[in-house]
């Protein structure tokens, strides 16, 4: 139980460093992350270490700390959340559960080869990737300069891949390696090309370049009911090794 706890730690401090914000204020054992509204993963509130203020107290404090940034009041909660019963007590003042998420691992010992397509693996952030990208996320663009300034921050490598289909991006995603783990964001394929095992194809060559830069894990992060998402990470073997969900309460509600 206390190797799985660990294990279960670990993934989540993996996945911090991985997705960073642009500002975090620690406060007793809480993470307070900011990042102009850029996913609910840089701008959330973690409480992810052993908390000893008063949680009411705590609990206001964050609030007032978003409602100041004109931000949503955002909670993480994992099974390793502290205090247990912070869900139930944010549950009572009016956040609502939103984004259920299964968080999964595999190992990467044996995998095929890819098939001969046109992937672009980049180690760093390019202007051509973030072009790709927000013609398959049209919604990105707004988010366009915050987000290069969260990929950019941080020290670990990375890979920005992009497959190519006809000479147009297919598939876009993130690949980020610590500890002999890569971690995978921002996988997406464009709604032209789906069901054509693209996002398969991007998948292996993200793999890899991880095998061939010292990873021989994965862990991922995917929504519950993305279906074809979660079919697509059990052909890798991908198996959940825990869940987390969101309490989300907006600033238009009291605080």
């Amino acid at each position: 139980m206390l190797q799985l706890r660990q294990l279960h730690q670990q993934i989540e401090e993996l996945s911090l460093n991985a997705w960073p914000s642009l500002q975090t204020v620690v406060y007793d054992g809480w993470l307070l992350r900011f990042a102009d509204g850029y996913t609910k993963r840089s701008n959330c509130v973690m409480p992810l270490y052993e908390s000893h203020v008063e949680v009411i107290d705590k609990i206001r404090h964050c609030e007032r700390l978003y409602a100041e940034r004109r931000q949503d009041v955002i909670f993480k909660i994992t099974p390793f959340a502290k205090p247990d019963q912070l869900d139930q007590l944010l549950d009572e003042r009016g956040y609502r559960v939103m984004d259920p998420v299964y968080v999964k691992t595999a190992d990467l010992a044996e995998l095929p080869a890819p098939a001969e397509m046109e992937c672009q693996l980049d180690e760093q952030l390019s202007k051509r990737w973030l072009d790709n990208y927000a013609l398959l996320v049209p919604s990105f663009e707004s988010h366009r300069e915050t987000a290069a300034k969260l990929l950019t921050s941080m020290p670990l490598r990375q890979c920005f891949a992009t497959l190519y289909l006809d000479g147009e991006p297919a598939a876009c995603g993130v690949g980020v390696i610590e500890h002999g783990y890569v971690g995978l964001y921002d996988i997406v394929t464009s709604e032209r090309f789906r069901n054509r095992g693209l996002a398969y194809q991007l998948l292996l060559h993200l793999f890899h370049w991880a095998r061939q830069n010292g990873a021989d894990k994965a862990y991922l992060l995917v929504v519950q009911d993305n279906q074809p998402a979660n079919r697509l990470y059990d052909k890798f073997g991908f198996e959940t090794i825990y869940e987390y969900w969101y309490r989300v309460k907006s600033r238009t509600q009291d605080v």
